[in-house]
């Protein structure tokens, strides 16, 4: 896709506040250690954090400079606000965490924490998610040589990323054959099969993986939630730790309005991670989480049994919990 004009025209903006490196005559492109450079720079220079916004409906952005070989964005984010997994096309880029915190996710591997100061730079083809998953805002300082132009979206498919063109014409694909069934008299009123409404659901959730659940947990305020009745627990075993609430009383016990709520369900941004046995009925149940406001709530990609195969901690029917596998 093409990316956005910048909120500001470029005239507009005062380059006396810019702090980076001369272009060099004839260059197309700075390497990622070289924009690395340039965001840290800038974000440590003075004059332009009054012109960040905060916005809730969405992230605000801001193009600073646009040059030959290189450009230079400010990007506020909200809690629970992300880019989605994307790449930049044909720019190398690099930003900096100038305030607050923000996670990078990608397929497969760990996310990782960025604190204020923290740098990330990368190549061409590098694709990725950006999050604030914290409490409060934060703003990045990012840089796109050659200047961005494209991004391209995807969606996480397991541990691939899948084109979300792809994916959208899967979406409409299934819109397609779910039309088709409601004009068929003997399928009832519009009624949904299990496997739309589960993709339905899934399409809202920023899905974990058991590593990523597990992490969350550790570094955050995130609760993981154990919605399997006792006598699945008792043959599977549990999760040392996690919240027992089992599905028929989640929303009850979750709503910050109920009064059959928890303790600690005391407002609509706690992070709810719910585990069920393989991941299917968690992804419903967080959707339900979502539909009463609880924005943060997701759940295990294949639930306990790709938590247990993770080595992570478990406790066997009958037995001590076991420490994580080293």
């Amino acid at each position: 896709m093409q990316v956005a004009t910048e909120k500001r025209p470029l005239g507009e903006v005062s380059t006396s506040t810019l702090v980076a490196a001369p272009s060099v005559a004839g260059a197309v492109s700075r390497t990622p250690a070289e924009l690395a450079d340039i965001v840290s720079q800038f974000a440590s220079s003075d004059g332009w954090m009054d012109r960040v916004r905060l916005r809730a409906e969405g992230r605000w952005y801001e193009r600073l400079y646009h040059g030959p070989d290189y450009d230079m964005w400010a990007i506020s984010w909200m809690p629970g606000q992300s880019t989605g997994f994307h790449d930049h096309g044909e720019s190398s880029g690099a930003f900096v965490v100038a305030t607050g915190i923000l996670e990078e996710h990608r397929p497969g591997k760990q996310p990782l924490v960025i604190l204020p100061g923290q740098l990330r730079a990368f190549g061409h083809d590098y694709a990725h998610d950006v999050r604030n998953v914290s409490l409060a805002p934060a703003v990045s300082i990012h840089a796109y040589s050659p200047p961005l132009n494209e991004m391209n979206e995807y969606e996480l498919d397991g541990s691939r990323l899948v084109s979300r063109e792809r994916a959208t014409e899967r979406t409409e694909t299934l819109d397609q054959e779910w039309q088709a069934q409601r004009r068929k008299p003997e399928n009832g009123v519009g009624a949904l099969s299990i496997e739309q409404k589960l993709s339905t659901a899934r399409s809202r959730l920023q899905r974990l993986s058991p590593d990523e659940a597990y992490e969350r947990v550790a570094i955050t305020e995130a609760i993981l939630v154990d919605i399997r009745p006792e006598g699945q627990r008792e043959i599977e075993g549990s999760v040392p730790g996690a919240l027992i609430v089992e599905r028929n009383v989640l929303e009850w016990r979750f709503d910050p309005a109920s009064s059959a709520r928890l303790p600690v369900a005391i407002d609509h941004d706690l992070q709810v991670i719910v585990l069920c046995s393989e991941g299917y009925t968690s992804s419903l149940a967080a959707a339900s989480l979502q539909d009463l406001g609880l924005w943060r709530a997701t759940d295990v990609v294949g639930g306990f049994h790709a938590w247990s195969a993770a080595g992570l901690p478990i406790v066997l029917p009958g037995k001590v919990s076991l420490d994580r596998a080293c």
